[in-house]
């Protein structure tokens, strides 16, 4: 999944120097969830993306979208009793490669309206699983790795492979400024050895500023 994503990236910039091509930069703020779970699930959390984009125009309504995007995805558990709890956040970092399909309005000379949707593939490339333990006013500390196989382990909490749907709604001003909103759902499951869960997929929900070049 590296090397082809790798490959992704070097064939972006291999056409870069045709004329429809546009590059920009962008960041954001997310909020992601894992769903799939039996009874009640974990919360929301917030995290971030960032990272490259590509426009390729075929027609002044039409392109293809792709860039390679760092995101954080994950959840959080937590309960209470009395006193005492117990919280848990789950914080994959992933490489991303969308490919999408856009649409595009001219509201008027200076802004477009942009809707598009699609694929996207990613690799999970980071994160952690952290626990924290409060107990008649004692407080512990964990955390373990996401994708590494931790000492004794058979293998990794989550699997490194992850696919699935995104779209999004979005702005484009004076041909620079980017204004994006953003969802993703995941296709797999993503985690590993989980018979009581078997099918927990990410989900997430961005707000996002970008530049183009």
């Amino acid at each position: 999944m590296k090397k082809f994503l790798l490959t992704a990236l070097l064939g972006m910039f291999a056409v870069a120097g045709f004329s429809q091509i546009k590059w920009d930069a962008r960041f954001g703020m997310n909020f992601s969830n894992q769903n799939g779970y039996k009874g009640d699930g974990p919360s929301a959390i917030p995290g971030f993306t960032l990272g490259v984009g590509m426009d390729y125009g075929f027609t002044d309504m039409w392109s293809l979208q792709s860039g390679l995007m760092i995101t954080s995805k994950g959840s959080k558990w937590s309960e209470e009793d009395g006193g005492d709890k117990e919280e848990t956040k789950t914080r994959p970092i992933y490489l991303e490669l969308p490919i999408l399909a856009a649409w595009k309005y001219a509201i008027n000379d200076n802004m477009k309206l942009v809707i598009n949707a699609g694929p996207y593939l990613a690799v999970g490339v980071g994160g952690k699983e952290k626990w924290e333990y409060t107990y008649s006013g004692h407080t512990n500390k964990e955390d373990s790795k996401l994708f590494k196989k931790e000492d004794g382990a058979s293998e990794a909490a989550m699997k490194r492979f992850d696919m699935g749907i995104q779209y999004g709604v979005g702005l484009e001003i004076s041909e620079h400024y980017l204004v994006n909103f953003t969802g993703s759902h995941g296709f797999l499951n993503t985690y590993n050895g989980d018979p009581d869960d078997p099918s927990i997929k990410n989900m997430s929900f961005a707000i996002g500023v970008g530049y183009r070049f």
